[in-house]
C-alpha cells in the first residue's frame, strides 16, 4: 500500500489558513476518565482484548466519541479477540482501518480525526524535575567537580613513607 505522504503541518504559512483549519480541530486533554460502554457480559475476552478496549475507554479522544464510534469499536472486538489468538492479515487490516478512523495514532488524529491532544504543562508532566530527580545541570557540575578532584596530584605528607 502506498504511503500517505508527509503529515499535515500544524502551522501553515498564512495565519488565515491556520485559523481556518484550526476551527475544524477538536482539542482534548488526557484525564484518565473511563468513558463508553463496558465490555458485554457473558463473553470471556482475553486480557489482550480487554486491555485494548480499556485503552480506548481511557484515551483522550474518547471524550468526543459518539454512540456510533463505540459501536464501531464493539464490532471490531471479535476481530481483536481472534487476532490475539491467531493473527491474520485480514483482521489486522480491519483493526487498523477502524483505529485510524477513530484517531488511534498521532498521524491518524492529524489526517483523519482532526483531534488534537493537549498534554499537561511541564510542571505536571512525567519529565518534570521533582521528587528524587536531579536536574541535569547539577548532575554535570557534580561529575565535573569530582573529575577535577581526581585529577589533582596527591602531595605526599611528612608522615607518608617514601615510595622507594
Amino acid at each position: 500500500m502506498p504511503g500517505n505522504g508527509p503529515l499535515p503541518k500544524t502551522e501553515r504559512q498564512r495565519p488565515r489558513d491556520t485559523a481556518r483549519r484550526d476551527r475544524d480541530v477538536v482539542t482534548v486533554t488526557p484525564d484518565d476518565v473511563v468513558r463508553g460502554p463496558a465490555l458485554p457480559a457473558g463473553h470471556p475476552y482475553s486480557p489482550t482484548t480487554v486491555a485494548w478496549y480499556e485503552t480506548w475507554r481511557r484515551s483522550p479522544q474518547a471524550q468526543v466519541f459518539e454512540d456510533t464510534d463505540w459501536l464501531a469499536l464493539g464490532l471490531v472486538l471479535p476481530l481483536v479477540e481472534a487476532h490475539s489468538k491467531r493473527p491474520s492479515a485480514a483482521a489486522a487490516s480491519e483493526i487498523r482501518l477502524t483505529t485510524a478512523a477513530l484517531g488511534g495514532t498521532y498521524a491518524d488524529r492529524l489526517r483523519v480525526a482532526k483531534i488534537r491532544v493537549e498534554r499537561p504543562s511541564a510542571e505536571t508532566s512525567v519529565g518534570a524535575v521533582g521528587g528524587n530527580v536531579t536536574p541535569i545541570g547539577a548532575r554535570r557540575a557534580s561529575i565535573r567537580d569530582r573529575l577535577a578532584a581526581d585529577q589533582e596530584p596527591e602531595r605526599p605528607t611528612a608522615s607518608d613513607p617514601a615510595p622507594f
